[in-house]
């Protein structure tokens, strides 16, 4: 039986109320649990949000150094982006996509398209990253299906890579531990290396290395065959793999390739797109390609609304209406494609970033690389890097090895946790720390940030020299 509860529907939550914390245990099931406490666990409450800061359970103010899941661009509490949703909401709340439409969409639709390098010009929206990833895929097996090529279905993926949560999306995911309990369709999906120039082989220069990828990623099409291939898929940067920035021209070089070979190029920007590179999206302003789709989520409302979409060509849509098979139904949709209240949310997300954000971003993006660089004059820190305002604290071993599991592959939950008991909540991931902040930081904020992380490193390094498990 359901635990009886002291909260009622549309009741302000008190950011410490412990019936909370039992509802949670009781009846929620978080993401990504482990078994041994699925259904049975209370992660860290967060009562509310103000700017680049968010307060805890028990009423602590915490820099919000992941902007939530990298999507906080504009910061929290912004009352434009509230009223937006209540107005749209009171005008038209919903309408099936099957057979009508809505204004919000056509427009944001004409807005993206004139951002988007090449000829993006045609938005399909979705309700998230993983969906949008999803439909670019379904798409490309549509592509080809129409175009008599049913075989050229296989999708390129690299190690480091993270896609989404629903089957096929996460059939591309590179990341250690992502896969180990959980099916795929494996058989769609050829994996190559991560682009990491950090665990490059030792010895080898980053042009060398780049000099590998590109020629891995050729031998690759070479052996599998071009005929055979319908997709590459790549993050501009890898975000959840570690704040991955590929050596430089590597992307355009890919970029190269596929056209060479009819491969669609579909670039990942659910994470560097709407602000987060201090672009509306990075692939043609930061890393200058033109891919054949763009799929984007989280920065296009600020994760104010759940909204996300797959941005595709013109060139394939032509190619598909000259088709033979002008009857070919693109046998895909979801309930909340086009969503009004999304839309809106989405429209004057990217009137902020347009009149001041992207800007600001771009002017503060070196000071926040620079201050976060001086980690590394800390033992326990291999290395730092990023790009725009994404960045990553690696921890290693030692840095010769760069083994970042002898050491403990929690390491940065524990920094996480000294952390936030300074004022600062970072995203750990098993041996690195991640900071993406709200676009809107200040550089007394970064400097801020920076002193609180340092001080969690430190604390941590002493807790594992106490331990005896590390002698940095």
């Amino acid at each position: 039986m359901a635990a009886q509860s002291k909260i009622k529907a549309g009741e302000l939550i008190e950011p410490g109320d412990s019936d909370v914390v039992e509802l949670a245990k009781r009846h929620l099931v978080q993401p990504w649990p482990y078994a041994g406490s699925v259904g049975n666990e209370a992660r860290a409450l967060i009562g509310e949000g103000d700017g680049i800061y968010i307060t805890d359970g028990s009423g602590k103010r915490l820099i919000d150094g992941p902007a939530g899941m990298w999507c906080i661009n504009v910061g929290h509490r912004r009352e434009e982006l509230a009223k937006v949703m209540y107005d749209q909401a009171m005008a038209l709340s919903y309408n099936t996509p099957w057979y009508t439409m809505n204004a919000p969409s056509a427009e944001l639709a004409r807005r993206i398209a004139d951002a988007a390098p090449g000829d993006l010009s045609h938005t399909f929206f979705t309700t998230g990253g993983s969906s949008a990833v999803e439909t670019a895929l379904r798409f490309m097996q549509f592509y080809n299906n129409v175009r008599g090529r049913p075989e050229k279905k296989l999708i390129l993926s690299r190690g480091g890579a993270y896609h989404g949560s629903t089957y096929l999306s996460a059939s591309l995911n590179g990341r250690p531990r992502d896969r180990d309990w959980m099916d795929g369709a494996d058989e769609l999906v050829v994996k190559l290396s991560s682009p990491d120039p950090f665990r490059r082989p030792k010895g080898m220069s980053i042009a060398a290395f780049s000099d590998f990828l590109v020629d891995q990623f050729r031998d690759t099409i070479a052996r599998v065959g071009a005929d055979r291939i319908g997709a590459f898929i790549g993050e501009p940067v890898q975000a959840s793999g570690g704040v991955v920035v590929p050596p430089d021209g590597y992307l355009k070089r890919i970029r190269e390739i596929c056209r060479d070979n009819d491969i669609l190029y579909v670039s990942d920007e659910v994470v560097t797109g709407f602000g987060r590179l201090g672009h509306v999206f990075a692939s043609g302003d930061v890393f200058g390609i033109d891919p054949d789709m763009i799929t984007f989520a989280k920065g296009v409302t600020s994760g104010y609304f759940p909204l996300g979409g797959v941005i595709i060509s013109e060139r394939l849509l032509e190619e598909l209406r000259r088709s033979n098979h002008p009857d070919a139904l693109f046998g895909h949709g979801l309930t909340y494609t086009s969503h009004p209240i999304g839309c809106a949310v989405a429209l004057a997300n990217l009137d902020l970033l347009e009149e001041g954000v992207l800007a600001h971003t771009r002017e503060i993006a070196p000071y926040f690389q620079a201050r976060l660089k001086t980690l590394e004059e800390l033992p326990l820190v291999g290395e730092v890097r990023g790009l725009g305002l994404m960045a990553c604290v690696e921890c290693v071993a030692d840095r010769e090895s760069k083994d970042p599991l002898q050491l403990d592959k929690d390491v940065g939950k524990r920094i996480d946790a000294h952390c936030h008991e300074l004022g600062l909540l970072v995203r750990p991931l098993i041996n690195m720390c991640v900071m993406s902040p709200p676009l809107i930081i200040t550089k007394e904020q970064v400097d801020d940030m920076v002193a609180i992380l340092r001080e969690g490193i430190s604390r941590t390094m002493d807790d594992l020299r106490k331990e005896g498990v590390w002698r940095g």
